[in-house]
């Protein structure tokens, strides 16, 4: 029984600093530019959009596709940067459980 008791001590310590690391994570940005800088997109630890900066060289009524393109993978590559940032932090947290890898916890 002392030791279920421990076990969800540990747990409930976990949830917490999960929680706390989470809201860290959400203040916390990264950026991806596409077209050599011409577009970059910034996104947060919590996997919302911040901010997308356009360099007016790169705005060319006659190719609205290569704006839209380059504007898609500058997006893109920051959601994905933002959850391998939240990935590789959560990894640390859950580094003592034990877990098989590719085993995740739901966050």
């Amino acid at each position: 029984m002392a030791n279920m008791m421990k076990l969800m001590k540990q747990a409930a310590n976990m949830q917490k600093n999960m929680e706390k690391m989470q809201a860290e994570l959400a203040e916390r940005s990264v950026e991806f530019s596409s077209g050599g800088g011409m577009v970059t997109a910034i996104a947060r630890g919590d996997s919302t959009l911040e901010r997308i900066k356009i360099d007016p060289k790169v705005v060319d009524p006659a190719d609205v596709e290569m704006l839209e393109d380059l504007v898609f993978t500058a997006v893109d590559g920051a959601l994905k940067k933002a959850k391998d940032m939240v990935a590789e932090e959560m990894s640390k947290l859950t580094a003592g459980l034990g877990l098989p890898p590719g085993m995740n916890l739901p966050f």
